[in-house]
């Protein structure tokens, strides 16, 4: 694995699920263009910039919270108008696990907090690539690394149970097209989830408090509610929220390392499609249809995470724990040099491409 560069800133339903929900996917790819070319126009986000004149530059608590009180009535109004264009199509009596309410919940979610991002990027006369959804030369390998990273985790996690005997995968519980037809809908809805998870508590929301409190504190403070919201999930367990609140740390961490969010925009899909469809046990304490295997999980709910699923087990802390150090020494800290190099490399393509 390259060493990272500093940026510019229960059992399964029947296949036919899988194909209904094809209309979710053809929704993915028909997000607007314009999206793609707001991210790329982005600089590297100094969390502790000087106060300015402007109302919506100013980094004071008062003018932050101002901000963000914006933010969520832009983002939370935008998404239920969307809702209600998609009453009819929500109301079909879909069960509250299926890939097709996830994805959509998901999605409107994540056009709503892209709206009301956008709309104060122009306010604050910022790069909306600024919050760390920016696209540069290296988005996709830090996006990939991240898929690694995510894999890996939950691969490490039940190597270890199924070494002590408390996870077995179980037989297939799907054959042919229907596992590429599954696999690929657990995909989509997991992208999804990671892009609006990610952007909403690690997006512009973390970018802006952090102005008023430090990077830090930030961190801690969304974390700790970024485990807070979880906790309605059913079958989620108070270690199941220690373990959501230490991701969240982690993703704060290669956010603060790399500038951007894909790299924990990677991670958090692939870990949930590892749990969800790899894998086969529960998610957040959910399991969900459309599974690869009958996998069994048994022993102490301290080893095997209990109905929260294996990332309330103590193996998924350690497991998270060696990734801060390794991606401490894959990702060293942005230097002021490194700061000054990337601050000429973007005004020099400024230049280039105002010619």
């Amino acid at each position: 694995m390259d060493r990272c560069e500093p940026q510019a800133i229960g059992q399964s339903e029947q296949p036919s699920s899988a194909i209904s929900c094809a209309g979710c996917v053809i929704l993915a790819l028909g997000f607007p263009a314009a999206i793609t070319k707001l991210m790329s126009d982005s600089s590297l986000p100094h969390f502790d910039q000087p106060a300015t004149v402007s109302f919506f530059r100013k980094p004071g608590l008062p003018f932050v919270f101002v901000r963000l009180c914006m933010y969520l009535i832009l983002g939370e109004g935008a998404a239920y108008v969307l809702r209600l264009v998609l009453r009819s199509y929500l109301s079909r009596g879909f069960n509250q696990t299926s890939p097709q309410v996830i994805f959509l919940a998901e999605f409107l979610a994540l056009l709503g907090a892209l709206f009301a991002a956008f709309v104060l990027s122009h306010l604050e006369r910022r790069g909306f690539g600024e919050y760390g959804l920016s696209l540069a030369r290296n988005s996709a390998k830090h996006c990939l690394q991240g898929a690694a990273f995510g894999i890996a985790e939950i691969s490490l996690v039940l190597a270890a149970l199924a070494a002590l005997g408390c996870y077995r995968f179980g037989s297939l519980e799907l054959h042919g097209k229907a596992i590429v037809s599954w696999a690929l809908v657990w995909a989509v809805v997991f992208i999804a989830v990671g892009l609006y998870e990610e952007f909403a508590f690690r997006g512009y929301v973390q970018f802006t408090l952090a102005q008023a409190i430090g990077f830090w504190p930030a961190a801690v403070a969304l974390s700790v509610l970024f485990g807070a919201v979880h906790s309605a999930n059913p079958g989620e367990t108070p270690a199941g929220i220690v373990g959501v609140i230490l991701s969240g740390l982690f993703w704060c961490f290669t956010l603060h390392r790399t500038g951007t969010l894909w790299f924990a925009i990677g991670m958090h899909a692939s870990f949930d499609f590892g749990e969800t469809f790899l894998y086969s046990v529960p998610d957040s304490g959910a399991i969900f249809p459309g599974h690869l295997s009958g996998a069994t999980l048994s022993g102490p709910t301290w080893l095997t995470g209990g109905s929260a699923g294996p990332e309330a087990s103590v193996f998924d802390f350690l497991v998270i724990l060696s990734f801060f150090y390794i991606f401490h020494r894959l990702c060293p800290p942005i230097t002021e040099l490194d700061r000054q190099h990337v601050d000429r490399f973007s005004q020099t393509k400024s230049s280039v491409d105002q010619v």
